[in-house]
């Protein structure tokens, strides 16, 4: 029995390790150029199920430009929560094209879920604000690679 205990207890700690040692956040992300008419986004890739989890989690800053574009591999309905996430943001949905689908702001560290729209491949995290204060709003249109290879 004890045995049995022991095995548990092990797989357990193995199966959980992952969510116990990611508590920072991940800065060496791929990073790629995004436009927003004359602004430009300097924006993190997350791209991989693991990189979508974590997001923006963690951080304690993010510079006025910089941002997180997450891509998923096909369009689908997709909603977002602030689970351990520190800042206030507002999400893009952006349809493959670039088109901003709807805007949704965001609380810090809350599980209230926000979501598309309508089915689209990409999501862009900003800090609060960002796209309004640029007269950014559903409809406005994002450049960069990600939505040139959708054309």
């Amino acid at each position: 029995m004890n045995r049995l205990l022991a095995l548990l207890s092990c797989l357990l700690a193995v199966f959980t390790l992952p969510a116990w040692s990611q508590d920072a956040p991940q800065l060496q992300l791929p990073r790629v150029t995004l436009s927003a008419g004359m602004h430009l986004i300097n924006a993190q890739v997350a791209a991989t199920p693991e990189q979508r989890t974590i997001g923006l989690m963690f951080r304690q800053e993010m510079p006025a430009n910089e941002g997180m574009l997450f891509v998923f591999e096909q369009p689908a309905g997709q909603c977002f929560w602030m689970k351990n996430t520190l800042l206030p943001l507002t999400a893009a949905f952006v349809a493959d094209d670039g088109t901003i689908v709807n805007l949704a702001d965001m609380k810090p560290q809350t599980l209230d879920s926000h979501c598309s729209a309508q089915p689209v491949r990409y999501v862009l995290e900003m800090n609060k604000g960002w796209f309004a204060k640029r007269g950014l709003k559903s409809g406005s249109r994002l450049g960069g690679a990600p939505f040139e290879r959708s054309k």
